[in-house]
C-alpha cells in the first residue's frame, strides 16, 4: 500500500461459512463507489471513517458500527489525518436470513434501518469475533458471530423493501445491467447499449444512476471485481482472473481490485488458499 502506516487482512475462516472478515487501518486509501452481495457490519476501532451513502455522508468513530445492506452503493475514506481502523464482518444474505429465521420476529428479507449506530458493546463483540477466528477458536467465533447478528437484527433491522422496476426508465436500467453482466468482457458503448434498448444515451445514463446509484461504467468495474473475487476464491491465478472478467491485464485488475476490496488480488487469493 502507498502509506506504510496502512495494513489490511481480508480473509475467510473456514469454520464460519457465509462470512468474510476484514481488519485494517487505512490512512490514504479511499474506496470508490461500490456495492456488496451481502451485508456489512463494521466496528470502527480508531480514527474516523467517512462513508458516502445514498442518504448522505456518515462519520463514524470508535464505538460506532457502520451498517450497510446488500447492493447499496457507497464510498469510504478517512475522516481524520490518522485515518481509521476497523474490524468488519461481511455476512452473506443466507447467514443473515438463517439468524433472522431463528429470531422469528422479522418478516420478509431483513435490512438494517440505520447507517451507523453508537453501540460500543456490539463494536467490542465484533472485534471479539475477529479475535476468536484468528485464534482458531471455532466454537467461540460462531457463538459470538450469531450473537452479534441477532443483536443487530433485533435492535436495528426491519423488512427490506422490495425494489421493483415501475417505470420504463427503471426497466431499461435493469435491462442494461443484464446486458453488461452477460457481456462483461466485451461490453457495448453507452450509445450502442441505448440503441439496443431503444432509448437515448442520456436517458439510459440517468435511469441507471437512479436505479443503481452509479453510472454504467462504474457499475461494470464493480461487477468485474466481484466476479474476480469468486474466481480467486476458487483458486484462479490473478492474471487469468483479470482476462476472464474483462480487464486488459493483471495490473489493471490489481488497481481496481485493491481500491474496491482494500487488499491486492494476490493477497486475497492467498488468504483463501487451501
Amino acid at each position: 500500500m502507498a502509506d506504510k502506516r496502512e495494513w489490511a487482512r481480508h480473509w475467510h475462516y473456514a469454520e464460519l461459512p457465509g462470512l468474510d472478515l476484514l481488519r485494517a487501518h487505512y490512512v490514504r486509501h479511499t474506496f470508490p463507489r461500490h456495492t456488496h452481495d451481502g451485508y456489512v457490519m463494521a466496528a470502527v476501532t480508531g480514527g474516523i471513517e467517512e462513508v458516502g451513502l445514498p442518504g448522505g455522508t456518515v462519520r463514524a468513530g470508535p464505538g460506532s458500527v457502520v451498517l450497510i445492506n446488500p447492493e447499496v452503493p457507497h464510498t469510504a475514506r478517512a475522516g481524520a489525518p490518522e485515518g481509521w481502523a476497523y474490524a468488519t464482518l461481511y455476512p452473506s444474505r443466507e447467514l443473515i436470513a438463517e439468524v433472522a429465521a431463528e429470531i422469528g420476529s422479522l418478516r420478509g428479507t431483513p435490512g438494517f434501518t440505520a447507517d451507523s449506530v453508537a453501540d460500543p458493546h456490539t463494536s467490542h463483540l465484533i472485534t471479539e469475533v475477529h479475535r476468536a477466528a484468528e485464534e482458531g477458536n471455532a466454537l467461540a467465533a460462531d457463538t459470538l458471530l450469531r450473537g452479534v447478528v441477532a443483536r443487530m437484527l433485533t435492535r436495528y433491522a426491519g423488512p427490506l423493501p422490495a425494489r421493483t422496476a415501475r417505470s420504463a426508465g427503471a426497466a431499461d436500467a435493469a435491462a442494461a445491467r443484464a446486458v453488461l453482466q452477460e457481456r462483461m468482457t466485451e461490453p457495448p458503448s453507452l450509445e450502442q447499449l441505448a440503441a439496443e434498448l431503444g432509448t437515448s444515451p442520456f436517458a439510459l445514463l440517468r435511469a441507471f444512476r437512479e436505479r443503481y446509484g452509479m453510472p454504467p461504467h462504474t457499475w461494470l468495474t464493480d461487477a468485474r471485481v466481484r466476479r474476480a473475487r469468486r474466481l480467486l476464491e476458487a483458486g484462479t491465478p490473478p492474471a487469468e482472473a483479470a482476462v476472464a472478467v474483462g480487464f486488459t491485464d493483471q495490473p489493471h485488475l490489481n488497481r481496481h481490485f485493491t481500491r474496491i476490496v482494500g487488499v491486492p488480488p494476490g493477497a486475497y487469493r492467498r488468504e483463501r488458499a487451501g
